[in-house]
């Protein structure tokens, strides 16, 4: 057995071709190879017929294919939530929504989450461990063999906080962005993160032009401290420093999450304050109306409440749009599928 043997879902091009010319191949074989996976989409080495079967052999005797499996699925109009088994039995979820410009899809990055935001589903359920690579990966590629549709966009927001998998997460756009591969172009990849600020730091330096959104969901520390515990750590006035760096180093507009959660985060002063805390940022809210579950006791804000906040955030001259429900007839929640299911 090789000293790889580990998932061939979880190499990017460059490290095909490092494994490779380390083994006496052609670096171009790389290219073919990951055309049988992500074009052909074969599942055994065995069909890559154009492979020598030297090659073949010194593949299958280091990596293998694994495999994820569905075994619950909801649907709704324009959205579709499924239930994936991994191979160790942990559970996670994707959701698929469709849109006027393509299908998204809502990805996991970890079994559990150790965030701990108080309002969240995923956040009550602690981190059990990191998706691998290759399970991100294998997301994508299991709902799109179920609804025979390209994936056109995928968010990292599902189950998870992708910073606190920031390896596995670098590696899987690498991989979901290679031209020759699953072809997801960067500006069609979004990444959501709590606040991980080193993270958001090393994030900058990459050459990616993928989209950040920060779940921000609230104007204030005071606010943000009782319901975001990673607040307490890299505290508001921190993080939207190191954002005006992200910006001013040549990263996308940035997308503000704030879900808007009734008495806490959702009058007009928090509107007020939220517009000077975002003012002359290149950036926009997506207000969130939240989605009860009936493991907490959060309610959702009123929809003419949520209107008059948007009201105030346009008049104040930021940039603000209401999310488009999704799954109001299923568990729509991150992480309320998984959780009535394994409880």
């Amino acid at each position: 057995m090789g000293v790889y043997m580990k998932s061939i879902y979880s190499m990017a091009i460059h490290d095909l071709e490092t494994f490779l010319l380390d083994n006496n191949e052609k670096k171009y074989r790389a290219s073919q190879i990951m055309d049988w996976l992500y074009i052909k989409r074969v599942n055994t080495f065995s069909e890559m017929s154009n492979l020598s079967h030297d090659l073949i052999a010194l593949l299958e005797d280091n990596f293998y294919f694994d495999k994820m499996e569905i075994i619950k699925e909801q649907n709704d109009k324009d959205v579709s939530k499924y239930l994936i088994k991994l191979d160790d039995g942990n559970l996670i979820e994707a959701v698929l929504m469709n849109h006027n410009y393509g299908n998204s899809l809502c990805i996991s990055t970890q079994v559990g989450c150790n965030m701990g935001c108080k309002f969240c589903e995923s956040g009550r359920r602690k981190k059990v461990r990191n998706l691998e690579t290759s399970e991100l990966v294998l997301q994508i590629l299991k709902i799109e063999e179920i609804i025979n549709k390209r994936i056109s966009h995928v968010v990292i927001m599902g189950i998870g906080e992708p910073f606190d998998n920031y390896d596995n997460l670098i590696k899987f756009i690498e991989i979901v962005n290679y031209s020759k591969g699953i072809a997801l172009g960067s500006r069609h990849i979004t990444v959501s993160t709590c606040g991980i600020v080193p993270k958001i730091k090393e994030f900058m330096k990459l050459p990616f032009q993928v989209n950040l959104a920060i779940s921000l969901h609230a104007p204030t520390n005071e606010i943000r401290d009782k319901i975001m515990p990673i607040n307490k750590v890299y505290n508001l006035d921190i993080l939207i420093e190191t954002l005006h760096e992200y910006l001013n180093s040549g990263g996308r507009r940035v997308t503000f999450e704030y879900v808007m959660l009734s008495g806490i985060n959702d009058s007009i002063e928090c509107a007020i304050k939220l517009s000077n805390l975002l003012k002359d940022m290149n950036c926009y809210v997506n207000l969130i109306p939240y989605n009860e579950t009936e493991n907490i006791g959060f309610k959702r804000s009123g929809k003419e409440q949520i209107m008059k906040f948007y009201d105030r955030l346009k008049k104040e001259g930021i940039n603000v749009t209401i999310r488009r429900e999704f799954g109001g007839n299923i568990d729509a929640a991150c992480g309320q599928l998984r959780s009535k299911e394994s409880l």
